[in-house]
């Protein structure tokens, strides 16, 4: 009889593409990995792994072991959600990938309301990147993850995954706010202007994308949805954006621009529970990022996973009231 712990040894080597990494998802020895697929090759009597350099390749058998890893192991799942659900009380461990925002605006009460009305749950929780976490969600090292979704960018789609709206937030053109960039496009004096040093990115009247053509822009790192969605913002407004600060920290972003250094394009979930530091500038069209969740459809009736979204919904539901530009 075939083992589905090997089995899905098998199946982690197709996910990660190496032994080590296998075995460091799995917390085992590379060596205990290699060990357990060649007792697994000797028990279905035919080659499952080729060598290719220092990397191994899974046979056409493989492969079809695999898939069926992948149902077996969805029915598993299955089955302990049906077994949670008999049961009169809501327990149980939930890990959760979230990106920056949402685990600023989001969490903190979510994680509060579920101590206070489910203490039986445990959450663990990282931060990822949007991508990265779905695709971990979908290789079983996540039970939930919050992702994002630009306009007109999608999202990467797993078949195993479900996907449920959460909220959404505006996005808005972020500049610094010290009597240069005002509604009513002039500057106090002067002195306004040498208050925040002679290194201030951007020109003295900013109200729109194209008026910031000559400023310094700070994005995430490239590859990010959010970095994408920004350059086309600024190329259809009508020119190349000068990235020079780069991060994945959205508060590091924050600071840049308040202190007057770059003029960035800012979710508006980054303000909850916080005072507006900068002046937020609407967009053409009124530009949406959305907000989802997304988990195995095998195990999205586990108790403890429909908790954790309900509250997480209650907790987005707090923080989408309207918000204005900055006062000015």
């Amino acid at each position: 009889m075939l083992d589905l712990r090997k089995l899905r040894l098998l199946r982690e080597l197709k996910l990660r593409g190496t032994l080590a990494e296998v075995a460091e998802v799995l917390r085992y020895s590379p060596s205990s990995v290699s060990q357990q697929l060649t007792q697994l090759e000797r028990e279905v009597g035919v080659e499952l792994l080729r060598k290719t350099g220092r990397r191994v390749q899974l046979t056409a058998q493989a492969e079809v072991l695999v898939a069926h890893t992948a149902t077996l192991l969805q029915i598993m799942e299955q089955a302990e959600a049906d077994l949670a659900a008999s049961l009169s009380t809501v327990a149980g461990t939930v890990r959760i990938a979230v990106f920056q925002s949402a685990a600023l605006a989001l969490m903190p009460d979510a994680l509060s309301m579920i101590t206070r009305e489910y203490p039986q749950i445990r959450v663990e929780m990282v931060q990822r990147e949007p991508e990265r976490a779905l695709y971990e969600t979908f290789a079983r090292d996540f039970d939930l993850v919050i992702a994002e979704q630009y306009p007109g960018h999608a999202a990467p789609r797993h078949p195993d995954l479900d996907h449920v709206d959460l909220t959404s937030d505006a996005i808005r053109l972020a500049v610094p706010t010290n009597g240069l960039n005002t509604q009513a496009g002039h500057a106090d004096d002067e002195g306004a202007r040498r208050s925040i040093g002679a290194h201030y990115a951007g020109p003295r009247f900013v109200t729109t994308v194209a008026e910031a053509a000559q400023a310094a822009w700070v994005m995430e790192p490239r590859g990010a949805a959010s970095r994408h969605w920004a350059e086309q913002a600024c190329r259809r407004a009508g020119f190349e954006p000068d990235v020079r600060y780069e991060t994945a920290d959205l508060q590091a972003q924050i600071r840049l621009i308040e202190s007057g250094n770059a003029v960035g394009l800012m979710p508006d979930l980054m303000w909850t529970g916080r005072q507006t530091t900068v002046t937020l500038i609407d967009l053409p069209e009124s530009p949406q990022r959305s907000v989802f969740t997304s988990a195995r459809r095998a195990g999205a009736a586990r108790p403890a996973l429909v908790a954790c979204r309900e509250v997480l919904q209650r907790a987005a539901d707090l923080v989408a009231q309207p918000r204005g530009t900055a006062p000015h």
